[in-house]
């Protein structure tokens, strides 16, 4: 039995970060993760997604140049050679990660851990003790009581990435983030794409302008979108709605993902639908940390990662100001891309701000011009007392990468006077954001 000064179970983002940053402080650290090291996000989320997202704006490039003049002709799709691709992303990340443990002596155990009340770890055949143990296990996909998909082979998230086919028919069920960024994935590679989605909306949480935006996008991609239908029975290549009967070769069910809670419960943690921690991510139990999916809040690998350095940073005797979460970006890699942060107009009315928001569209900025990029816009909240930055939300090309500067600002408790007197780059993208910055300094004044 080898004692260690934590163990962290599960290596995703969360997991690996926390564990990587704790042996540079000093501390023995060892991971345990039951599946792949990289966890959800590097395996079968966040990176695979995205590499099938530039598979897609290679083709959208391609047809777009083709408007403009520059003639050429598309042969068949090798799918196989881009899921190759794919897996060589994968695996040279999952390698970079091994590396780093390597590098920072900590001790990497494959396998399913179980925990005792006085937090012995069990793996295979090896027993573990620590001073503290870090609970980054993450969530697996929720899928709902739909009539007939018992008996029907689907796919979650899990499995998507396993196609080596690419289907000529696919149906999503679900119209989150995910099932929305991965109709744009395949999409433009030829697939007929169905999305449904029982909500009366998609990205429900998002900005209406972008939802708007987005669901006309992916009409124009040619996927079919049907909002606010009861899904009434699955059977082998059909699902029947109360719209009609929408067939299938392939099927995905993306209706959101629900918390591990399975070593919480034998270590008798207080959890419910998520487990419990405190502002230090510490549990009901003292010197047992729980980060990630497995706690709620954004399930978000940066978030988690985020998290994991700040229990961390709690284990080791500082006392970190808590996170915050209005200060946590929300990221949508469709085309346009999608980014946001902080409070939407309506959530900064409830709070009690007086409100006020600018929005422009890329559409007046030069650079986005010269590059056809004119779809989107920059949208600001502040408050009119102080100028003070609540949110933003961020739809164009690059938007995931925009959305930082804004951030910058508030994080350095800046105003939107600071954003105004920028000096930003011309021609680019990112003189919006100043444009809209302006606009809001002159409603302020003008009342």
């Amino acid at each position: 039995m080898k004692h260690y000064d934590v163990v962290v179970i599960g290596a995703g983002p969360g997991g690996y970060v926390a564990a990587i940053k704790a042996a540079q402080q000093g501390m023995q650290v060892a991971v345990i993760e039951k599946k792949k090291i990289g966890g959800t996000c590097l395996n079968v989320g966040c990176i695979p997604s995205k590499a099938y997202l530039k598979h897609a704006e290679w083709l959208l490039t391609m047809k777009e140049a083709q408007a403009y003049g520059i003639e050429h002709t598309v042969g068949p799709i090798h799918f196989d050679q881009l899921v190759a691709r794919k897996n060589s992303v994968v695996t040279s990340l999952q390698g970079g990660i091994h590396h780093l443990f390597k590098q920072n002596e900590i001790a990497y155990f494959e396998g399913e851990a179980t925990i005792t009340r006085d937090k012995t770890v069990q793996v295979g055949a090896q027993r573990l003790t620590a001073d503290k143990l870090l609970l980054a296990t993450g969530s697996t996909p929720f899928v709902p009581p739909i009539k007939g998909l018992e008996n029907v082979r689907y796919h979650t998230t899990d499995t998507f990435f396993d196609m080596t086919t690419l289907p000529n028919k696919l149906v999503i069920i679900g119209g989150g983030v995910i099932a929305v960024e991965l109709a744009f994935a395949m999409a433009p590679l030829g697939v007929e794409v169905s999305v449904l989605e029982v909500a009366p909306d998609i990205l429900g949480t998002e900005d209406v302008a972008v939802r708007t935006l987005l669901k006309k996008k992916l009409q124009e991609l040619g996927c079919t979108v049907h909002t606010g239908i009861t899904l009434q029975q699955v059977t082998a290549t059909t699902v029947h709605t109360s719209v009609g009967n929408v067939d299938f070769d392939e099927l995905l069910v993306a209706t959101g993902r629900k918390a591990n809670l399975a070593l919480a419960t034998q270590l008798g943690l207080k959890a419910d639908r998520f487990i419990e921690v405190n502002a230090h991510y510490e549990t009901s139990v003292a010197g047992v940390y729980a980060i990630g999916d497995a706690i709620g809040g954004y399930m978000l690998a940066h978030a988690a990662s985020a998290e994991g350095l700040h229990a961390v940073a709690h284990m080791t005797g500082v006392n970190p100001e808590p996170l915050q979460q209005t200060l946590i970006p929300r990221c949508i890699y469709t085309t346009p891309e999608v980014a946001s942060f902080g409070l939407s107009e309506e959530e900064a009315r409830a709070n009690g701000y007086d409100v006020q928001v600018s929005s422009m569209p890329f559409s007046i900025i030069g650079k986005a011009i010269a590059t056809n990029d004119t779809e989107g816009f920059v949208k600001i909240i502040s408050e009119k007392t102080y100028n003070e930055i609540l949110g933003a939300v961020i739809v164009g090309a690059h938007a995931t990468e925009m959305i930082h500067t804004i951030m910058a600002v508030k994080k350095a408790e800046g105003c939107v006077d600071e954003l105004a007197n920028l000096t930003f780059g011309h021609p680019s993208l990112s003189e919006l954001t100043g444009e809209v910055a302006n606009s809001l300094i002159s409603q302020a004044i003008h009342g």
